[in-house]
């Protein structure tokens, strides 16, 4: 989940991404947390928080050379990456960390109706303040843009993203962005390349799935997660250990507009899911601690398998 929320990145050439991997393996500010720095042309950049991971670095390494991109094509561009501390882990959502799933689901449920409740909540999932979304779309605190004229608004996303494709089969990472993603994960494949590693990942990911499947304590352990939901008037839409794992916060009846609901209408809902999310949390207890350490040997996505 969490790497499906990362932004279609890239980047812009020449040594920039020499310069972003630079500045994103640069001393954090405090523990765990990323600092801001700025190069002699006075670009911003931050620093990745200690004991970061490689994706983790990768999403800092593409706002590093987004901001030093626009920066020569005469723009600003201010990097955001949402931290840990504003509830960005995935672990919020699914419940692989207890602590700050229990921490953020006492007050936000899944966060289908956080954002309606406490528009102005940095913590709030998916609220207007939480930055959850990397990248720009989800901050709405700089100034990058402030007094734009149309024209300018134009060449600005331009500058970030391309020009528009003509149609939408003609779509594709441009710009800034298509520096950044270069500079993060390198270049782009050729077409037959591409397919061929799709293809192999799909294959992986079957087999991934079937793995965890098939592994006793998980499926005994899904078994008591099942049955403590239903105990507690939760219904089960699956027993497979590849699909409990979030299956309670997928399963939930949410109104296509929950994010733009009135405050008054969001709240009820917000109060009956967050119950719901402590049983799911609480029921799902071992099963996720025991499951998540072997996903990780075993990446798993969807359900498929």
């Amino acid at each position: 989940m969490a790497v499906a929320l990362l932004p279609l990145l890239a980047a812009c050439g020449g040594n920039t991404a020499s310069t972003a991997s630079t500045s994103a393996s640069g001393t954090a500010g405090a523990a765990g947390t990323a600092g801001t720095t700025k190069t002699a042309d006075g670009v911003a950049q931050l620093t990745v928080p200690d004991g970061a991971d490689e994706a983790t670095k990768q999403t800092y390494i593409v706002e590093n050379t987004l901001a030093s991109c626009m920066k020569k094509k005469g723009f600003t561009y201010t990097p955001h990456v949402a931290t840990a501390e504003t509830g960005d882990s995935a672990g919020w959502a699914d419940g692989e960390d207890y602590a700050l799933a229990k921490k953020s689901r006492q007050k936000y449920g899944f966060g289908n109706y956080a954002p309606a409740v406490y528009p102005d909540d940095p913590n709030a999932p998916f609220s207007r303040a939480s930055g959850r979304v990397s990248g720009k779309a989800g901050f709405t605190s700089d100034d990058d843009e402030k007094g734009f004229t149309p024209a300018q608004l134009k060449a600005y996303e331009v500058a970030l993203s391309g020009p528009p494709a003509k149609s939408k089969w003609e779509e594709k990472i441009g710009g800034c962005e298509a520096t950044a993603r270069a500079a993060a994960y390198g270049p782009p494949l050729s077409a037959a390349a591409e397919k061929k590693k799709e293809d192999a990942q799909t294959e992986q990911n079957r087999a991934n799935g079937l793995e965890l499947n098939g592994d006793t304590q998980l499926v005994q352990l899904a078994q008591q997660f099942a049955a403590c939901l239903t105990a507690q008037g939760i219904e089960v839409s699956t027993t497979q250990p590849t699909g409990m794992v979030d299956m309670v916060r997928l399963d939930q009846d949410v109104p296509e507009n929950h994010f733009g609901m009135s405050k008054e209408a969001a709240l009820p809902l917000l109060t009956k899911e967050i119950d719901i999310s402590l049983k799911d949390l609480e029921c799902g207890r071992k099963f996720r601690a025991a499951y998540f350490p072997k996903e990780k040997a075993h990446p798993y996505y969807g359900e498929d398998a």
